[in-house]
């Protein structure tokens, strides 16, 4: 050891006179020098991407669970509890509502800031930049859903200095995600490199990125049809014509396994976990909601028995059967939202704790399987919203065609999840075929909207995408919710409409939060976001 560190010294010095003599020339090669051969010193651009992916559709984040499932899920009546911490359920302030805020720009965006600084304006790694601005683009859109008037063009930029970010309007925020998502795009070139099998999502598919890109702005263009119908036509348009999903095949996944927590499907654990232990033996805290179950059992939608149960189907720890009879569409019931134990017998006469057996659970053998996939934008919703856009002139072919495409692409989907080994599950053909039979489009183009969004509501359960069904809802008003009477409820008995900001957001950038609420509104879950009028 001491003689290796008599020659590197011996050497050092022999090239420190060697450059004295030499001084024009001998500086070259001491950046080469002076790097560790065993330290990165580039990002490793892949293993971020997979991070992001992971983070941003929440797996192993305790925003996932507070704002997805204890938020939206209740304020959209899939759930109901009675308890009184689902606070979006009964419109109950609490600290939790800043979470998903948190987690946004402490977590989501931090790797994908990393990537789109290393690749902008290398021409080598385009197809890298535009795939992280996209990706960016889809979390950020979600976080000015949930709050309105956020960070936008600061977002993420500690790098650069920007410790407290000003807050954009949403007025200003979505026509730049529009331009920003179009620009992205029109970046991506199947000729340069993508992520690999770094990409959990879509396998390094350029293609695939470019469907989801255009079906991003499908999304997006549809949310201002109530704030400037316009600007939305316009950008459905380009979207429709940019070419957005097809089939179940263009839908973007991240697949999850029973393994471990790292790999698990968030909403899944977390209802396990929290919500349906086995040990209660269907005295959990969660039930299925009565409003959704009652259009479920109305319609004679084949999706019930693969959306819920009652408890007895879940107990199997490892989630790998299904009792049939515990899943029979007649024996499902819904609990009404808005009520607490001491409450619930005035809608319920003589209830008590033994009764709450009866009520229907999430199937955790299907779509509350630890190892069902994360479905981050399905083509059944690009149906839904291209039927819409037929409705409204502004798209090829007619309403009803893509709303019963949506419907079949929907069902169609069961089979992209787990599904019990005992007795498993089948939404068949012929189901499917009955249901689209006995749901056609008739009435006025009111009655047409409100049915394409009720099958909208019914199929975003199959995805646990409460952030979604929540957002369409704020825009369309469909389906109508249960008032709520809770004595803690903050919103008049309405549903909620935004989340409230973060309180570490508010001590820490007091100055900035504060102008985005003179600007917005009162900081309350009653206050509209601009697109929903």
């Amino acid at each position: 050891m001491n003689f290796n560190i008599k020659k590197l010294r011996s050497a050092t010095v022999a090239i420190g006179l060697t450059c004295a003599m030499l001084l024009t020339a001998c500086d070259k090669g001491f950046e080469e020098l002076n790097v560790n051969p065993n330290a990165y010193t580039e990002p490793a651009l892949g293993p971020l991407f997979t991070t992001s992916l992971v983070r941003v559709v929440g797996t192993g984040t305790a925003d996932r669970n507070r704002t997805n499932i204890k938020f939206f899920s209740g304020a959209m009546q899939y759930h109901a509890t009675l308890q009184d911490f689902w606070y979006g359920e009964k419109g109950i302030v609490n600290s939790q509502s800043g979470n998903f805020f948190e987690t946004v720009y402490t977590s989501h965006l931090r790797e994908l800031s990393v990537i789109i600084a290393s690749t902008e304006g290398d021409a080598a790694q385009i197809n890298l930049n535009a795939i992280a601005k996209i990706w960016k683009i889809y979390a950020l859109h979600r976080v000015t859903d949930a709050y309105g008037d956020v960070p936008y063009k600061e977002a993420a930029l500690g790098m650069e200095g920007i410790y407290k970010p000003k807050y954009d309007k949403q007025s200003e925020i979505y026509p730049l995600m529009l331009q920003d998502l179009e620009a992205a795009i029109k970046q991506l070139n199947t000729a340069s490199v993508a992520f690999g099998s770094s990409d959990v999502v879509y396998g390094g598919s350029i293609a695939k990125w470019k469907t989801f890109g255009y079906s991003l702005m499908l999304r997006l263009g549809m949310r201002l049809t109530k704030v400037d119908a316009t600007l939305s036509k316009n950008w459905v348009q380009k979207a429709i014509a940019g070419g957005v999903m097809q089939s179940n095949s263009d839908l973007a996944k991240l697949n999850h396994t029973p393994t471990g927590a790292n790999t698990w499907n968030w909403d899944a654990r977390e209802l396990k976990r929290e919500s349906l232990p086995e040990g209660s033996q269907g005295a959990g805290l969660v039930k299925m909601g009565k409003t959704f179950i009652d259009l479920l059992q109305q319609n004679n939608d084949p999706r019930l028995p693969f959306y819920a149960t009652l408890w007895e189907g879940n107990i199997d720890s490892k989630q790998g059967q299904v009792i049939t009879q515990t899943t029979l569409p007649a024996l499902q019931k819904g609990l009404q939202n808005g009520y607490d134990l001491g409450s619930i017998g005035k809608v319920v006469p003589g209830f008590n704790t033994a009764l709450l057996k009866t009520y229907s659970e999430p199937n955790t053998a299907t779509v509350a399987n630890f190892s069902a996939p994360t479905i981050i934008l399905s083509y059944s919703e690009i149906e839904f919203l291209l039927a819409e856009a037929a409705l409204r002139g502004w798209g090829p072919g007619t309403a009803q065609e893509h709303y019963h495409n949506g419907i079949k692409a929907n069902m169609e989907s069961a089979a992209l999840f787990p599904n019990g080994n005992l007795a498993p599950i089948q939404i068949t053909a012929s189901e499917i075929t009955d249901y689209l039979a006995a749901h056609s489009l008739t009435g006025s183009d009111s009655d047409k909207m409100k049915d394409i969004h009720t099958q909208f509501y019914l199929a975003h359960y199959m995805y646990m995408d409460f952030f979604e069904a929540h957002a369409n809802w704020r825009r369309t008003g469909v389906p109508t919710l249960q008032t709520i009477t809770y004595p803690l409820n903050t919103t008049a008995g309405a549903p909620i409409r935004r989340l409230m900001y973060s309180n570490e957001e508010k001590a820490l950038n007091t100055a900035n939060v504060e102008a985005a609420i003179a600007s917005q509104g009162p900081d309350t879950y009653s206050t509209r976001i601009w697109w929903d009028k």
